[in-house]
């Protein structure tokens, strides 16, 4: 890791230098399509437009990752023949990632580049320069509780705003090459790394809220087979799958087969699904495993505290608030952590079954 400072005023140039190596620049900026104050990911054509000092953006940049509606290949039904299956990804450099959702791209590199590499994804990660930035809690925030309120690795560059300039952190070869093209950055003094410090202390102290996570996983185990604890929670639910569309790690999806007009070729592609989606779980003979929203909401979040936890040794949760916003019954990361420990807090001493048998004992956790 190599350390720099620069002004504030050199983040034009950077924009620039971005412009002129990566065929797209996309950073936060107020949606152009929404009524409110929203900010989006979305394509920077104008410096102006960026900004870095945002709260929380409506969908994360995972979608840059894993497009919502991506083309697999083409097919001819008369034929068999198949083509245009090599993933097409243009070069990009995004802006202003917070350390949640680079955190988030780790947990998904382990799910699409671990046993079976999904080349899509991979062709996107490979091509994608990440400009990671600091930013201050918001009420709701939980990223500290999932250790996702710091990243180390999995950027290129991470500014951390000192108020008048940026302490700068370059972690590969291609970022150090752009910063020595393209910016008039020093070597950090003693009074930028005290700064630094006292920057990182007070983004410690604005967390408000901080979940027991001691032996989660453990515990939801033993409460899984709770209906009154489930029934309380998943009653409320909508089934809409509006938590799955903003959450940075999130990655259910459907393959999906559109035909041409003629009836003969077709496009095969893959869209996000959401496990709340009534039809999810369906199968043949209409069956479906999980046909209650109470079953959905359970297996959700069971997948999010234990079943990666137990693959991968992380939750599938960083803590950044967005189903928060977009769950109109407040069904969120928080409030589940909230009942379970409630619940045990009133039952310490009653007969519960064995944490580790039960954990062990549920079903598919895909």
């Amino acid at each position: 890791m190599i350390y720099k400072i620069i002004e504030k005023w050199a983040l034009e140039d950077l924009f620039e230098g971005l412009r002129a190596n990566y065929d797209e620049v996309v950073g936060p900026q107020p949606s152009k399509g929404h009524g409110g104050p929203a900010l989006v990911f979305d394509k920077l054509t104008n410096f102006n437009d960026l900004r870095l000092d945002y709260d929380t953006t409506i969908l994360p940049p995972k979608k840059y990752f894993l497009n919502p509606d991506e083309r697999i290949l083409r097919f001819n039904r008369s034929t068999g023949d198949v083509f245009d299956t090599e993933p097409v990804q243009i070069s990009r450099a995004i802006f202003g990632m917070h350390p949640c959702d680079i955190n988030a791209l780790l947990l998904l590199d382990q799910i699409f580049l671990g046993d079976y590499v999904d080349p899509y994804y991979q062709a996107a990660r490979k091509s994608t320069f990440i400009i990671g930035t600091s930013c201050m809690p918001s009420p709701g925030h939980i990223c500290n509780a999932f250790g996702s309120d710091e990243v180390h690795r999995g950027f290129d560059l991470f500014l951390t705003d000192l108020g008048d300039r940026y302490f700068l952190s370059c972690a590969t070869v291609p970022a150090a090459e752009l910063v020595d093209k393209y910016l008039d950055a020093r070597e950090p003094v003693a009074a930028d790394i005290s700064d630094f410090q006292a920057r990182t202390r007070q983004f410690k102290a604005a967390f408000k809220y901080l979940p027991q996570m001691d032996q989660l996983p453990l515990l939801y185990g033993a409460k899984y087979e709770d209906e009154d604890l489930w029934n309380q929670i998943g009653d409320d639910c909508l089934s809409c799958g509006a938590c799955s569309m903003v959450c940075p790690v999130c990655h259910c999806f459907d393959v999906r087969d559109k035909l041409d007009a003629n009836g003969e070729t077709g496009l095969r592609h893959r869209v996000w699904d959401s496990c709340n989606f009534s039809e999810f779980a369906e199968v043949a003979h209409d069956y479906n495993f999980r046909p209650t929203h109470t079953s959905r909401v359970r297996y959700r979040f069971f997948h999010k505290f234990v079943g990666n936890f137990t693959r991968n040794g992380k939750m599938l949760c960083v803590g950044c608030s967005r189903c928060n916003r977009a769950c109109k019954v407040g069904i969120t990361p928080a409030r589940v952590i909230r009942a379970l420990q409630e619940d045990a807090n009133a039952n310490v001493g009653a007969e519960t079954p064995d944490s580790a048998d039960t954990v062990s004992a549920k079903k598919d956790c895909a």
